[in-house]
Order: C-alpha cells, then structure tokens, then sequence
C-alpha cells in the first residue's frame, strides 16, 4: 500500500495523483491524462515520488492504455537523474519487470511508436544512456574523443552516409572515413540486444545504424581505428544518482 502522505508530486501536493489515477482508472480522460503527465514528469526532465508511486498502477493499465504505458516509459526515461528516490525505484521492481514484458510484445506488433517503445524498453532495462541519444539514423550524429590524439571526431550514421569526420564550421564534414559495422556475431552486450530485437520486427534501418553505432571508426587525424559505442559512451556518460 502506497503512503500518498509522503508522495508529492511537482507541485509539493500529496492528494491530487492518487484522485487522478482513480479517475484514469475508471474512463480514458484526457484532460486527466495530462494533468498527471506535469504533475509526475515536469517538462519531460525531472520525476517525483508521486511518479514511482503511480507506477506500478500505470503499468496495470497500460496493456489498454497508450497515454499509460508512455507516462510510464516516461517516468522509466528519467529514473537514472537525481531524483532521491533510489527506495521508491527498488519498490517497482516487479512492475518494472512486467512493463518489460508488456513493451517488448508492442514491439512485435510493429507499431506506429516503434522507437518511442523501443528506448522506454531499453530505459526499462536501464539501459539509459542508450535510450537518451539513440535516434533512428535518418540523420544521426554523435560525437566524441579520439583515445589516441584527442582530436573531436564526429560519427555520421543516417541517409547521407556513415562516416567519421572532423567537423568544419565552414566546410562541414571533411576528411571523411567510411565506418566498419560491426558483424551479427561480433556483437555481445545492449549492442547485440538491440540490433537482434530490430531485425526480429524487421526495422532494417534501425538494426544497420545499431550495427555501424557498435562497430568501428577511424579517427581522420591519427588513422586509429576505435570502437565508436564504447568511446562515445565514456566521452557522454550520464551522471547516475
């Protein structure tokens, strides 16, 4: 049983979730809806005890709810910033486990939200550097260090190309270096996970960006070859609670 005396939401308030969830329970209200979404999450960054402590009931409903299984993934997308919440979080454990569940059979249904499900799955692994800055390599960008010259290496992987490159405020993309994906058995890890989920819901642009996101680079200054996930990973990693 929830203790609603202790849950404040954004607006400091203790009484006003557990009515709204109720009434979400009893109709789909939209107005409902979105009231809970600002109260829980505000501005899509911060989340609040009220939000752990409606989750696992926004878990119940989202086998039926669309706006409940995002408000979820929503407040799952967050969970890794500084929210003082660790016990809350460690109390939805089971219910996280069944969202995991719940978003994965979505996903096989190839729906219209496909990458929204895809990084609330990988938020729900916590997985959550991954769900922050994946995209769907129309027109990816991310950049990093080189580990042997320091030189700022951005990684293009979308439409127009995959390639490394020195980024020119001018020229653009110079000196560009094609990329070396990395092949289905050379995967392991969240890397292997994804590109394997991808191809089993036939998201073929998505499982061949993952696959050039976890192969290798060339860095275009010093000619060193480098893992691009594993770099771009320590040069932007998140500061967890």
């Amino acid at each position: 049983m929830v203790n609603w005396t202790q849950m404040h939401d954004c607006y400091m308030d203790v009484d006003r979730v557990p009515a709204l969830l109720e009434r979400v329970e009893l109709e789909d209200n939209a107005e409902a809806w979105e009231e809970l979404r600002y109260r829980l999450v505000l501005e899509h960054d911060l989340v609040f005890p009220a939000g752990f402590a409606a989750l696992p009931r926004l878990v119940r409903l989202a086998s039926r709810s669309a706006r409940a299984r995002g408000l979820a993934g929503t407040i799952l997308r967050r969970a890794a910033g500084h929210h003082g919440c660790d016990d809350l979080l460690a109390d939805c454990a089971g219910a996280i486990a069944e969202f995991r569940k719940l978003l994965d059979r979505h996903l096989q249904s190839r729906p219209v939200d496909y990458l929204a499900t895809f990084l609330d799955l990988l938020a729900a692994k916590e997985q959550y550097h991954w769900s922050a800055v994946l995209g769907d390599f129309t027109d990816d960008f991310y950049h990093l260090t080189c580990p042997h010259c320091a030189v700022e290496v951005t990684i293009a992987i979308g439409d127009y190309g995959r390639y490394s490159a020195i980024r020119d405020w001018h020229q653009g993309d110079v000196d560009r270096r094609v990329l070396r994906q990395a092949s289905r058995e050379g995967l392991s890890g969240i890397g292997r996970w994804m590109h394997e989920t991808a191809v089993r819901d036939g998201r073929e642009a998505l499982a061949d960006g993952i696959a050039h996101l976890f192969g290798k680079g060339e860095c275009p200054c010093c000619a060193s070859v480098f893992n691009i996930a594993e770099e771009y990973t320590s040069a932007n990693r998140p500061v967890l609670r």
